[in-house]
């Protein structure tokens, strides 16, 4: 007896759905906790956010104030600005402010999380 092509395929196919999924035991980040991961990676999913981000790593006193990032940067304050807030917003950056300007740290809680995020522990 001869088995066609399409019934060949198609046992293979009967054979994968039987097995589909059994290895799989759904447990899914709780919804709100994936949104808040959402909102880290996001703030660091832009080019000029990594740039922040390295230089004032990198700062001498591992701060920076805005005036200095602008400067590196060749952007403008109200844009750099706007970048440090949604940084600072989602944990990455501390902000202290010193008279009329802002000074910046890497807040290493925030940082630790974002490698949590993308090296997860297995179970």
């Amino acid at each position: 007896m001869a088995i066609t092509a399409f019934e060949a395929t198609e046992t293979v196919a009967e054979d994968d759905a039987s097995t589909c999924g059994s290895h799989l035991a759904c447990l899914l980040i709780d919804r709100e906790e994936a949104e808040r991961m959402a909102t880290v990676l996001k703030a660091i999913a832009d080019p000029t956010r990594l740039q922040i981000l390295r230089l004032i790593e990198r700062a001498p006193a591992g701060e920076a104030c805005v005036c200095d990032l602008t400067q590196c940067l060749g952007l403008r304050q109200p844009t750099v600005s706007h970048h440090l807030k949604i940084m600072t917003d989602a944990g990455l950056l501390d902000r202290e402010r010193r008279g009329t300007w802002s000074w910046f740290s890497v807040n290493q809680e925030g940082l630790r999380h974002i490698r949590d995020i993308l090296e997860p522990a297995r179970t």
